[in-house]
């Protein structure tokens, strides 16, 4: 086995969000790159905020990424509490830690000795950074003798299952510092540190919920190909050295240095986000997404579904776009609800658009009487014609009667995916409506 060892510590206070996925994903790239391992673990000390139904949708999350993690069953903090008394005790026996009042709350708290030295470590991402601890004086590190807080836990943890390499956002650099004081007491091996930039909206503010910080599950729910979502997280900080965007997990794994990740903040683009899906959503074969569309519209016929699922394809980046798509194809699968005054094309006449339509319907009669027909023999049979009266006002009442629409795809393309037969009945409806 590796001797590398990473860890994606989450606390199951909230749904699963795209800085922790990003975070996640950091480390098991970092891990799997060097045939290492990454261990998951809930920090899940916040009694009153820690939820069963937050570390399933984690839990999910990462299943849905594909992204691994070693154990079976992931470590809870809740059931290490005996082995974090005892650390805090050694402590406390050393004279590093003391009781002392909390202060105006009341009641003691525990406080680390703070020996006000410099602390400089190196980091795999920002070099070196020093602290002087001097200005953090006297920290808590524990409620009281029976209930340590986050900065001695995380050590106790990191120490306790070996592992080498602690990558986390760059929020956690002012922890370290006290994170390091705290092994050091305890005689711990320091890991090694990476810190990664923050994800930032738009406008290089935090990102919050009102600007895309939604959880990873409700990106799934709107359709996003897991493999695309996962691929643009990763280049959220980081650019892969060949430069191209469109990677593949192996790909990625093969090229990731963590050292190539960059230091400023890494913007959250969702027209990006929506242009790789996109990508993604391409390689899907036919019949896979024939029937994805089937599961989004049961009342769809497969046989017209699937002459149009090109149409589909060029319009949709991610699933949650089909129900617009679905709206604006509903002409294939019932029929159209025609505006009298909207057939003539502009500048022309009711008895005009009549006539045009007449010869349409004759231009379409046999050799073209057979249902299955191309676009392209729609378009030879009519074009001349459409030409020599004026495109517009042969091309659109057409258009029009076929889809009840003043966009669509061209007359052609719809005419051979409706079938002969349809298209002479629409044309027929709009003749009698006029």
């Amino acid at each position: 086995m590796s001797s590398i060892v990473t860890r994606f510590p989450p606390s199951p206070t909230g749904f699963f969000h795209i800085g922790s996925a990003r975070t996640a994903i950091f480390n098991y790239l970092f891990a799997a790159k060097q045939d290492g391992v990454m261990y998951l673990r809930f920090e899940d000390t916040d009694k009153e905020r820690s939820k069963k139904e937050y570390e399933e949708d984690i839990i999910a999350g990462l299943q849905w990424l594909n992204i691994p993690y070693v154990q079976a069953v992931p470590l809870r903090q809740s059931e290490k509490k005996d082995a974090y008394r005892a650390y805090l005790h050694e402590l406390i026996k050393k004279g590093i830690a003391y009781e002392a009042e909390a202060g105006e709350r009341g009641g003691n708290v525990i406080r680390f000795k703070n020996p006000n030295v410099r602390i400089i470590f190196s980091d795999l991402i920002r070099g070196e950074v020093a602290f002087e601890t001097a200005e953090l004086k006297d920290f808590v590190i524990a409620r009281n003798v029976d209930d340590p807080l986050y900065h001695l836990t995380v050590v106790a943890d990191d120490h306790d299952m070996g592992i080498t390499h602690v990558i986390r956002g760059e929020d956690h650099i002012s922890n370290t510092q006290r994170q390091i004081l705290i092994l050091e007491a305890l005689g711990f091996e320091r890991p090694i540190y990476a810190h990664m930039p923050l994800i930032l909206a738009p406008d290089r503010s935090k990102l919050s919920k009102r600007n895309f910080a939604t959880s990873v599950n409700d990106y799934k729910k709107q359709g996003y190909i897991p493999e695309a979502f996962l691929n643009y997280l990763v280049l959220l900080g980081w650019t892969p050295p060949s430069g191209k965007e469109k990677l593949s997990l192996k790909q990625i794994i093969d090229v990731f240095d963590i050292r190539n990740v960059h230091k400023s903040g890494a913007i959250f683009d969702l027209k990006k986000l929506d242009w790789l899906n996109r990508e993604y959503m391409l390689l899907i074969p036919d019949d896979q997404y024939l029937n994805e569309m089937l599961a989004r519209s049961p009342s769809w016929r497969k046989d017209i579904a699937g002459k149009i699922l090109p149409l589909v394809k060029e319009r949709i980046s991610v699933w949650h776009e089909f129900e617009n798509v679905k709206e604006d194809f509903d002409y294939f699968f019932s029929e159209p609800k025609l505006d009298a005054t909207k057939i003539p094309g502009k500048g022309s006449d009711a008895d005009t658009t009549k006539k045009h339509l007449f010869r349409i319907k004759e231009l379409l009669a046999s050799p073209l009487s057979s249902e299955e027909i191309t676009a392209e023999q729609i378009k030879n049979a009519i074009w001349n014609y459409a030409e020599k009266e004026g495109r517009g006002n042969v091309l659109w009442p057409l258009r029009y009667a076929l889809t009840g629409r003043e966009k669509s795809p061209d007359p052609f393309t719809v005419g051979a995916i409706l079938g002969i037969e349809t298209v002479n009945r629409r044309i027929g409806v709009a003749l009698d409506a006029l």
